[in-house]
């Protein structure tokens, strides 16, 4: 059973001798869902290895990736090669009080002990005054290994979202594959963008 905790995700993020292939490419929903957002400062809440980070950073955001992996962040910085737009930062995004706020904060497929719908409340706070939250995350049984705490539900997100000054933007569930290390694995998705407007 998963607990999520720092040495879960360090042994998740350690290199492994059979190539796990921690350089993992950009979620195709980031793309698709900030191109159109006006550049500022963004927080990648959860970021790995860095895919999300470093594709912001390289259309002109300037970037915090947080992450409680010391070995996540390693990998990132060594692949960003963009020093000047993305500062790394370790830290446990359940306690973790960065005293500040960003025009844009993502999260893709992260988990914490406290489960998905308190990380997405917690990381919602953190939008600034007429910014984006873009979550991302796994449908329920779209990992057989993952438990039920680490699944999302598009209704129940947005409904953590409904107060006066949120708007949600795009609520969605769809179905991708991608071939890590060759082989073909079905992801089930929820995608949720929501407006702080006030």
């Amino acid at each position: 059973m998963h607990t999520f905790d720092k040495a879960y995700w360090e042994r998740h993020w350690t290199p492994s001798a059979d190539g796990g292939g921690r350089d993992l490419p950009v979620n195709p929903y980031l793309p698709a869902e900030t191109t159109h957002l006006r550049t500022g400062t963004a927080l990648d809440a959860g970021c790995g290895t860095g895919a999300e980070a470093i594709w912001l950073a390289s259309r002109g955001w300037q970037v915090t990736g947080a992450d409680i992996s010391s070995a996540a962040l390693s990998a990132a910085a060594g692949r960003a090669g963009l020093a000047d737009r993305v500062d790394w930062v370790e830290a446990d995004l359940t306690g973790w009080e960065p005293g500040r706020t960003w025009d844009l904060v993502v999260t893709s497929y992260a988990h914490t002990e406290t489960g998905q719908y308190a990380l997405y409340r917690r990381i919602g706070s953190w939008v600034a005054p007429g910014g984006t939250l873009l979550v991302v995350g796994h449908l329920h049984g779209g990992h057989d290994d993952h438990p039920e705490r680490a699944t999302a539900d598009r209704t129940r997100i947005a409904a953590l979202f409904t107060a006066p000054e949120w708007r949600i933007d795009a609520a969605y569930e769809t179905t991708r594959t991608v071939r890590p290390r060759g082989r073909a694995v079905e992801l089930h998705d929820v995608v949720v963008r929501a407006r702080r407007t006030g």
